[in-house]
């Protein structure tokens, strides 16, 4: 059965998969498996997500043609890579398969080292493209792990900052999700040109919702961390009517009907680092930054808190209700107050 580590190949009349789709398989370490009929290919994706699909054709290619429009069409078919391998002398053939919705043509003359790399570059727009967040564009939680890991690889001294909207519902409840993305879109760009200009060689990205996660250097941590809290609490509060804006809230239902005041935004951040404490993978990271997050919640404001404990805790997630237990004298709070 394919599955993402799986080359899917289907050629009419070919049995095996050409050398060039094994060559690729190879090299990156993916199954490849071929099927004989055009309704096996849509059987598969239906049921699977391949890493790749290859179609190879001849001089008569109306039935690849066809396949191509009619997973291209499909919503769920068409986030799959597609890549046709057609002959040397049909030019205007490789014209018809990206019209039909090829991601991919490689010509049977070009040089083998070529061919290859075309294949491979096919792989790297995919990852891309999955993990980028649609509303922001920043990378996904495949690219945040992948940070992750380089860094501890690397032997660096860096620090892992889960950032998250402090009454965030009750806002997009109130103004609505058009706005609500608009207050996403203004957080990401804050987080990427803070870091971008304040701590080289860091990283952001979008979990997901209001959940942003960036790594630094911990040498930038502090200087990052001031100025994006800074130009936050000064920017945020005029996505809010003048009313609201004077006020410093509104007044909104809780989920029983209760009336009460909801404050303006804020940030939370929860910081872990490796300065006291080793990681032995990026899930331990994730972990305890998410519990660092939920404690950065609980404090009144714009805050980050880090992390300075010199032994990994047991991890379980923080809630409102056992915060007051990771607070210590090892946990490091700094807080600016929200701009008047």
């Amino acid at each position: 059965m394919a599955a993402e580590r799986t080359v899917l190949y289907f050629g009419p009349g070919h049995v095996e998969a050409s050398p060039l789709v094994g060559r690729f398989g190879e090299q990156n370490a993916l199954r490849v498996l071929a099927v004989t009929k055009a309704a096996d290919v849509r059987a598969l994706l239906n049921r699977t997500f391949p890493a790749c699909l290859v179609l190879e054709t001849n001089r008569d290619a109306d039935e690849v043609l066809d396949l191509c429009r009619t997973l291209k069409q499909d919503a769920f078919t068409a986030i799959v890579p597609l890549v046709v391998l057609v002959p040397a002398d049909e030019p205007d053939l490789a014209v018809e398969c990206l019209v039909a919705g090829a991601d991919e043509v490689v010509h049977e003359g070009l040089p083998p080292r070529e061919k290859l790399l075309r294949l491979d570059q096919v792989l790297r727009r995919a990852d891309r493209d999955v993990s980028v967040h649609p509303t922001t564009r920043l990378p996904g939680t495949n690219h945040i792990a992948r940070d992750m890991a380089y860094r501890l690889e690397a032997g660096e001294r860096f620090a892992v900052c889960y950032a998250d909207l402090d009454h965030f519902k009750e806002f997009n409840d109130r103004y609505g999700y058009t706005y609500g993305d608009g207050v996403i879109r203004i957080l990401s760009r804050i987080l990427r040109d803070m870091v971008r200009g304040l701590a080289p060689g860091g990283f952001v990205g979008h979990i997901g919702g209001d959940d942003f996660i960036f790594n630094v250097s911990v040498e930038y941590l502090e200087r990052t961390c001031d100025e994006i809290i800074r130009l936050f609490d000064e920017l945020i509060p005029y996505q809010y009517t003048e009313e609201d804006r004077r006020a410093g809230y509104f007044l909104g239902k809780d989920r029983r009907g209760h009336i009460h005041r909801i404050p303006l935004m804020t940030l939370s951040i929860g910081v872990v680092t490796n300065q006291t404490q080793a990681f032995e993978h990026t899930g331990q990271i994730s972990e305890l930054a998410a519990e660092m997050k939920t404690y950065a919640k609980t404090l009144p404001g714009s805050v980050y808190v880090v992390d300075r404990r010199h032994q990994l805790p047991t991890l379980e997630t923080a809630s409102a209700e056992n915060a007051a237990s990771l607070a210590s004298p090892d946990i490091e709070t700094s807080a600016i107050q929200v701009l008047p």
